[in-house]
């Protein structure tokens, strides 16, 4: 099991409104580029403006981004599309065999290991922005 793929796709939304700024972006050329379904990208978009991360108008093609890419985090991309609820990135079992030793005590003892690797993975998003990932795709382009 992963992590739901809401999350790359909504960071492909935003990279993408904003690689092709001059451009109209509407979920269906934002489909185009994800290999999904326009009413996925609309439910994102959904997500992304309540977020306050972009700004759309229905009935009107076309999306575009409230901020800057270098004030765009990775982990607000995460937030924005629901991913996971506060310190939920891991699941535990909820009924452990409690005449077991290891039933009894596994949650205890898993349970802040997960909390600090989810922020421990929280701590990374805040320090990747927008900007490096665009900066990836031009430097990708540009060498391939």
């Amino acid at each position: 099991m992963s992590i739901s793929s809401r999350f790359a796709v909504g960071i492909h939304i935003l990279t993408l409104i904003e690689f092709n700024k001059d451009g109209i972006t509407s979920s269906e050329f934002l489909a185009s580029s994800v290999n999904t379904n326009p009413a996925v990208i609309r439910k994102l978009m959904g997500m992304l403006k309540k977020a306050g991360l972009i700004e759309v108008h229905p009935g009107i093609a076309g999306a575009k981004l409230t901020m800057k890419l270098s004030d765009i985090t990775l982990f607000d991309v995460y937030k924005a599309v629901n991913v996971v609820q506060d310190k939920e990135l891991f699941s535990i079992h909820e009924n452990p065999q409690l005449n077991c030793p290891v039933g009894r005590n596994i949650q205890n003892t898993i349970e802040p290991i997960f909390a600090t690797a989810q922020g421990a993975m929280e701590k990374v998003l805040k320090n990747v922005t927008l900007e490096d990932v665009m900066n990836d795709i031009v430097a990708g382009e540009i060498i391939g």
